[in-house]
């Protein structure tokens, strides 16, 4: 009875011991996680009247297909809620089923990108947003008169615009679009469990999730794709120790951010793009060339990083990235599409 009761001790002891170590390892993996991310905040939430109008009207734009050339096309025909605010297609299809020459990022989070696009030539959300509607494979309207003079034909709009834009003798412009469409795209916030372990709480991922983050950070990966995006805040080559292309099975190289700059100093650079839902909006890279999550994980780190990651390790940092996963907005569905003019 002694040794039974002896051997009991002890084992709750060495459990009472693990336990307390794996915490131990749980608390100094988040110290270190919080100096190179930062917790997504919440949503933001539009205390003054104006700022809601804005919004609200951006939201209804960006459902509005009536303002593409084809009338089939809008900002949502690229970025579906059941792909996390990305379409699930290598390369985007636009209006008359224009192939876009690169695959569609989530809209989910983009206020935290330091610019707009895979090459980074629109500076923000709201130039982003302007010009879509003359892109011949997103909206092709030949100019920005020709696409306002769309929602200028729609009587309510002319009232929505004027509510949200009040003194412009001119409401219904480009440049306003823009502000309100942006406006409703810093609302589509994804807070995920990852956000919770970054605000403190160290048993917010799975033992799984932290062997990954620490997979993850050791490897060399954060040096990158850091930040409150987890990425989406600076310019990176793709390829730094090898040909991207010979590992994705890309048919064409892009030279990226060169053919935007002209120099040849950013050749195959893009964008580093936020990882944040990215086990919900494959396929990946600037390209869509890759379908499996886990194989463009070991691409980044051979091409990138110089490193063969294991099975085991590419399994860990996938479990990771699963905790980048975030809950659609609840804001982001199509509202009552305003009635044509001569409607009843």
């Amino acid at each position: 009875m002694r040794f039974s009761l002896l051997s009991v001790s002890l084992a709750v002891a060495m459990l009472s011991g693990s336990a307390l170590a794996d915490a131990s390892d749980a608390r100094k993996l988040l110290d270190e996680a919080q100096q190179s991310f930062k917790p997504l905040p919440p949503a933001p939430v539009a205390k003054e009247p104006l700022q809601a109008a804005r919004a609200e009207l951006g939201r209804r734009l960006f459902f509005e297909n009536r303002v593409s050339m084809d009338g089939n096309v809008s900002c949502s025909h690229c970025h579906l809620p059941d792909r996390q605010g990305a379409d699930g297609l290598p390369k985007a299809i636009g209006v008359f089923g224009k192939e876009n020459p690169r695959n569609a990022p989530s809209v989910f989070n983009a206020a935290f990108n330091f610019k707009q696009h895979w090459r980074g030539e629109r500076e923000s959300l709201e130039e982003q947003a302007e010009k879509s509607l003359l892109g011949p494979a997103s909206f092709g309207n030949p100019d920005q008169a020709a696409a306002m003079g769309k929602l200028k034909a729609i009587p309510a709009y002319s009232e929505a615009f004027a509510n949200a834009f009040p003194g412009d003798k001119d409401p219904v412009n480009s440049k306003n679009w823009g502000v309100a469409v942006a406006a409703f795209e810093r609302t589509l916030l994804t807070r995920s469990k990852f956000d919770a372990f970054l605000a403190g709480d160290a048993s917010a991922l799975s033992p799984q999730e932290r062997a990954g983050l620490r997979k993850f950070i050791d490897t060399g990966c954060a040096s990158c794709h850091n930040g409150i995006g987890v990425g989406g805040d600076s310019f990176q080559k793709f390829g730094v120790t090898g040909d991207y292309w010979k590992e994705t099975g890309s048919k064409t190289p892009d030279k990226g951010r060169a053919d935007v700059t002209k120099d040849d100093g950013d050749l195959y650079v893009f964008k580093v793009p936020s990882l944040r839902n990215v086990a919900k909006t494959a396929p990946y890279f600037h390209d869509g060339s890759v379908e499996d999550l886990t194989k463009a994980v070991k691409i980044m780190g051979k091409v990138q990083l110089g490193k063969t990651l294991s099975d085991r390790d590419a399994a860990e940092i996938v479990a990771f990235l699963g905790s980048l996963t975030g809950a659609v907005p609840t804001n982001y569905s199509a509202p009552e599409p305003y009635p044509d003019a001569g409607a009843k």
